[in-house]
């Protein structure tokens, strides 16, 4: 064998062996292999939940997983900055689809979210979820926040797809509109203050119906805050106190006209679930219950007998943490945990060493979206919180939300690959 192909050989080979490692190198396995950890999972657990169903789609939940991959996958390849050119005309979409909703929807469950196409039920809410945070992002890029009159360009954003998502009714999705918009204002420099008195309305209306002798202490403190943070204080501390006194005075009429029946019992039953053992509270007991069967190691994948028997409703969606609990115990509940701990501590070092506020903002709004839905879905399943249908990101079943939390996977790598680090270690 004559020596130059040997040479053409061996040069061919550490070509591939290094563009091999220059692959592995620049894959970011938090950011990808996290999630595709929890759909595996998941979609175990979402067949053991049909084991006595008369049907079974589990495994459209990983097909979708595949789906999200490949369009994450594009989405690493472009540049934030090339997507703003179109952020007006994305978001004016993503408004028509949840006016859409409103004529042509499909209702279940006693909401109406979703459009049906071509056989396929879609949920604009998830994307306008998604929407909402890319062009939030570019109206605060730069924009200085010393006034309350800075805050009506961001919230003028945010609010009608957070209206249209409540009325559809879907309290829990408008609940997460809520929590992306504060923690994206404080990112881009609202003071802290700031934060407590927008978060003030729902601990306000949460002690009128509690503890309303509380208000006499609660309001003047909001006043003392407005008065520390806000300019014109006196007049700010006034103004503060007489709408926190509005709020107080209105939640019990709020409480029973613009709320539906179940929405009421979802938000109290969890203090007390046996008050309602067979109605609004059923949820709660069983997935407590199921969550407590587990122990330390489990029953084992599929092997779960509350899920088995379907004991639990909505158990492949809202409830998954509780087949996790019963199937694979305290020790697979911790490991998803951490697995989701370490992931968004992986969201949290991007956002910090992005190279622009843009890429961010988009990123910590990423953060917050998630972040939000895991600790209420977690506090849900568990009982130390309402119901209020939010799903559990990568693993409830739902083609929407899934899709969507990958997109979000593929603008974040995006971000991580042009960050500051990247450029260094690259």
């Amino acid at each position: 064998m004559p020596k130059s192909f040997n040479l053409r050989r061996n040069t061919w080979f550490v070509w591939g062996a290094g563009r091999f490692r220059r692959k592995i190198k620049k894959f970011d396995f938090l950011l990808w292999g996290i999630p595709l950890f929890l759909v595996l999972i998941s979609g175990i657990l979402i067949a053991s939940t049909q084991r006595q169903a008369n049907y079974a789609d589990w495994y459209q939940h990983w097909i979708t997983a595949f789906v999200g991959i490949l369009v994450a996958r594009l989405l690493v390849e472009i540049s934030l900055e090339r997507i703003r050119p179109f952020l007006l005309s994305i978001y004016l979409f993503t408004i028509g689809t949840l006016l859409a909703v409103q004529v042509i929807g499909t209702t279940a469950l006693g909401a109406q979210r979703w459009i049906s196409i071509a056989g396929f039920n879609i949920q604009p809410s998830e994307f306008a979820k998604l929407t909402a945070i890319i062009v939030l992002a570019s109206v605060l890029e730069g924009h200085q926040i010393e006034k309350p009159l800075n805050l009506l360009r961001p919230l003028l954003v945010v609010l009608p797809p957070w209206l249209l998502v409540f009325f559809q009714p879907d309290l829990g999705t408008s609940l997460v509109f809520g929590a992306v918009l504060i923690t994206m204002l404080y990112w881009a420099g609202m003071p802290l203050e700031w934060v407590l008195l927008f978060l003030s309305a729902i601990f306000t209306s949460i002690l009128a119906g509690v503890l309303p002798l509380t208000l006499l202490f609660w309001i003047p403190f909001l006043g003392f805050l407005a008065y520390r943070s806000l300019p014109n204080k006196k007049v700010s501390a006034l103004l503060t106190m007489f709408s926190q006194g509005l709020i107080a005075i209105a939640t019990p009429w709020l409480w029973m006209h613009a709320l539906q029946d179940y929405q009421r019992d979802r938000l109290v039953l969890f203090l007390n679930p046996s008050k309602d053992p067979l109605g609004g509270g059923y949820h709660l007991l069983q997935s407590t219950v199921g969550i407590g069967s587990g122990g330390i190691f489990g029953k084992g994948l599929l092997q779960g007998q509350l899920t088995k028997l379907q004991f639990i409703p909505e158990q492949h969606t809202d409830f998954i943490f509780s087949a996790l609990g019963e199937e694979m115990g305290f020790l697979g509940t911790s490991l998803v945990m951490l697995a989701f701990f370490l992931f968004m501590f992986r969201l949290l070092k991007v956002a910090k060493e992005a190279r622009t506020d843009f890429e961010s903002l988009v990123v910590i709004g990423i953060l917050a979206m998630l972040v939000f839905q895991t600790i209420v879905n977690i506090f849900m399943t568990i009982g130390l919180g309402p119901v209020t249908g939010i799903p559990l990101p990568f693993m409830s079943y739902g083609r929407s939300a899934l899709l969507v939390n990958f997109m979000a996977v593929g603008l974040c790598v995006s971000v991580a690959r042009r960050g500051y680090s990247a450029s260094r270690n690259w």
